[in-house]
């Protein structure tokens, strides 16, 4: 089954096919000629996704899906959230990103430390977080969303050299000590947020697809 990836990136693609597997040939937009940026003025994960599979399937007709993923850290709010890529500017520079979740972590670090010692009640400052990963399938112009999440903590420092994005700073909880970008491609993608999004649409197209 040919099915558009609404997507540039290519460790997602990677992961992507690996997770589908046989059966499946995903083709990107740069595949149908379409070399623009797809937009994303969501405010949410779910907004983000829908407008990504939306603009693919209304110029190509083909059936498509697309993810947006975000980073959720509990002493941030819940930040970066849906500005994970674009963090620490246009660019998505992930080194860039990376350093700028490890400033503001240790600053609200100290801010809640001082806070404790001058008695102002605070939550516990801890380093949890958690990918999440909001897929929308169009298929037959209908559309399906599933989601995924990956359980975790920030590291202190970056660590590794595989996986992209935040992989070396975050820690899953199946592998404490270690780094996503410490462990192999199938361990990640065995525990992933956009894998186990991934997985549900994938065992859904195959009772559905045929």
């Amino acid at each position: 089954m040919k099915i558009v990836f609404a997507t540039a990136n290519k460790g997602k693609l990677r992961e992507a096919q690996e997770i589908l597997g046989e059966g499946f040939e995903l083709l990107t937009p740069t595949d149908l000629g379409i070399m623009e940026d797809i937009p994303e003025t969501g405010e949410t994960l779910e907004e983000n996704s829908l407008q990504k599979v939306v603009y693919i399937h209304s110029r190509t007709g083909c059936d498509c899906f697309a993810d947006d993923t975000g980073l959720e850290v509990d002493i941030l709010g819940g930040g970066p959230g849906v500005h994970t890529a674009r963090y620490a500017g246009s660019s998505k520079d992930f080194d860039d990103n990376m350093d700028k979740l490890l400033q503001e972590m240790s600053h609200a670090e100290n801010e809640a430390s001082m806070a404790r010692e001058y008695g102002i009640a605070t939550p516990h400052a801890t380093r949890r977080a958690r990918f999440r990963s909001v897929v929308t399938l169009i298929l037959r112009d209908q559309v399906h969303v599933f989601e995924g999440t990956m359980e975790g903590k920030i590291a202190l420092r970056k660590s590794g050299n595989g996986g992209f994005g935040y992989d070396p700073v975050f820690v899953p909880d199946e592998y404490p000590g270690l780094t996503a970008a410490d462990i192999s491609e199938e361990q990640k993608n065995e525990i992933s947020h956009r894998g186990k999004a991934l997985r549900a649409m994938a065992a859904w197209l195959r009772e559905h697809a045929s």
